[in-house]
C-alpha cells in the first residue's frame, strides 16, 4: 500500500536542527537571548509589529485575553468555525463568548453578523483568519472601535500573509499566531501575541510571566533590595524556551519558501477539483495574500463522511476543520445550541482538509485528486 500520507506536517531541515543544537550547548536553555531574537525575527514578518513569544498558540490568546482586560462580565465575539480555544480562552477569564456566523464561502466571521452581535458589554472582536485566508479586517476593525472594543486576530493559520497589502499582524489590536508542526511554521508548541499598542504589550509580557513587575519605578515597595519583584496582577508561566524559539528563527528563514509551495499546492488542486461535480473548490477575495495552512474542500449533498472514508481507506490522511465551537458539550452545558449560526453548521457538514503542507510532492497532490475523481 502507498504511503499514508497525512495533512499537514512540518517542514524540518539540517539548518533547524543545528540551531537546537547550538542552544543546548549554551549557557541559555530558557528566558535568554534567543527569545528576543525569535521576537526580533517574528516582527520583520508583521510590519515591525512587536511580539511576544509563548507557549501554544492557546496561550497567545489567553494571554491576548488578558492585555485586553477581559473579565467576568465582558462579552467577546467570535466565529464558530475554529478550534474551540479561540472561545475557551476567553471563558476561561469569565467573558460571555458570542457566536456570529460566518461568510458561506470563506469560512470567516461575517461582518454583518458580527455587526449584529456586538453590543456596549462588547470589549473584544475576535475574528479568525479560516485557512489562511485573512478575515474583513478593516470592516471588523471599525465594528468593534465603533463599541470600545479590541479587534483581535487569530492568525493561528495565517502568519506570513497580508490583507489589502499590509501583512498579518500590523493591522489588528491584536494577534495571535500558532507554530504548532502543522501551522506555517514550527517552534514545535509555541505561539506569539503582536501589538502595536504599548501598553497591551506590557500586559502580555506580564501575563506570560507570572505577572511579576521587576522595574523598580513601577514597583509598590522598590526598596526592598536587589532581589525583589513584585506581582501587582495575576498571571501564568507561558515563557517559551530558547531551545524552541532558536528553532522558530530559523523556520522564519524559510516562511516565503514555505508560502510559495503552499500556494502551488493549493493551486494545483483547485485547477484538478474545479470541474468536479459534488465539490467546491476554496475561494480567494480580492486583496487576500493568504498563506493556505489547509486546503478546505466542499463535499457537496451530504456525502463528505463517505468521502473521508474512502480517502483514509486509500492512505490519504484528510482532516475535518471544524466542529463549530459551540457543539462541544462544554457550550452546550452553558445553553449554547445547535442552530445558532447556519452558514457555520453548514460549512462544517461540507469541508474536508486535504493534504497540504511544503513537503508534499507534485506526484501526492496528484494521488490525493485522482482519489477524490475516482470516488465521483
Amino acid at each position: 500500500m502507498a504511503e499514508f500520507l497525512p495533512y499537514g506536517r512540518q517542514s524540518i531541515s539540517e539548518e533547524d536542527i543545528q540551531a537546537v543544537v547550538d542552544v543546548l550547548r549554551g549557557d541559555w536553555l530558557t528566558t535568554g537571548p534567543a527569545v528576543q531574537q525569535f521576537e526580533n525575527d517574528l516582527a520583520a514578518h508583521t510590519g515591525g509589529t512587536p511580539a511576544v513569544a509563548v507557549t501554544s498558540g492557546t496561550a497567545a490568546l489567553h494571554v491576548a485575553y488578558a492585555a485586553a482586560g477581559i473579565k467576568p462580565g465582558d462579552e467577546v465575539v467570535t466565529s464558530p468555525m475554529t478550534f474551540v480555544a479561540t472561545a475557551a480562552t476567553a471563558a476561561l477569564h469569565g467573558a460571555k463568548v458570542v457566536f456570529a456566523d460566518v461568510e458561506p464561502d470563506t469560512g470567516n466571521l461575517d461582518v454583518e453578523a458580527a455587526k449584529a452581535a456586538v453590543t456596549e458589554r462588547t470589549k473584544v472582536v475576535a475574528a479568525v483568519d479560516y485557512a489562511g485566508h485573512p478575515a474583513e479586517l478593516d470592516a471588523l476593525g471599525e465594528i468593534a472601535h465603533t463599541t470600545g472594543a479590541l479587534l483581535l486576530e487569530d492568525a493561528a493559520h495565517s502568519v506570513g500573509g497580508s490583507w489589502q497589502g499590509r501583512p498579518v499582524g500590523s493591522i489588528a489590536d491584536l494577534t495571535t499566531f500558532s507554530f504548532f508542526p502543522t501551522k506555517n511554521l514550527t517552534t514545535a508548541e509555541g505561539g506569539a501575541v503582536v501589538t502595536p499598542d504599548a501598553a497591551l504589550l506590557d500586559r502580555a509580557r506580564k501575563f506570560r510571566n507570572h505577572g511579576l513587575v521587576r522595574d523598580r519605578a513601577e514597583q509598590r515597595y522598590p526598596d526592598e533590595g536587589g532581589w525583589h519583584q513584585e506581582v501587582h496582577e495575576f498571571g501564568l508561566n507561558y515563557r517559551l524556551p530558547d531551545v524552541l524559539c532558536a528553532l522558530g528563527s530559523s523556520q522564519l528563514k524559510r516562511l516565503t519558501e514555505f508560502k510559495k509551495r503552499r500556494a502551488e499546492i493549493h493551486a494545483r488542486y483547485t485547477a484538478a477539483l474545479s470541474d468536479v461535480d459534488g465539490v467546491a473548490t476554496p475561494p480567494s477575495r480580492p486583496g487576500a495574500d493568504p498563506v493556505w495552512h489547509l486546503y478546505p474542500l466542499r463535499v457537496l449533498e451530504g456525502r463528505r463522511k463517505a468521502l473521508f472514508e474512502h480517502l483514509r481507506g486509500a492512505g490519504i490522511g484528510v482532516q475535518v476543520n471544524y466542529i463549530p465551537a459551540y457543539w462541544h458539550p462544554v457550550f452546550e452545558d452553558l445553553g449554547y445550541r445547535r442552530g445558532l449560526c447556519p452558514n457555520a453548521e453548514a460549512y462544517y457538514e461540507q469541508e474536508l482538509s486535504l493534504p497540504l503542507f511544503p513537503a508534499l510532492t507534485d506526484a501526492d497532490v496528484d494521488r490525493v485528486v485522482d482519489a477524490v475523481r475516482a470516488f465521483f
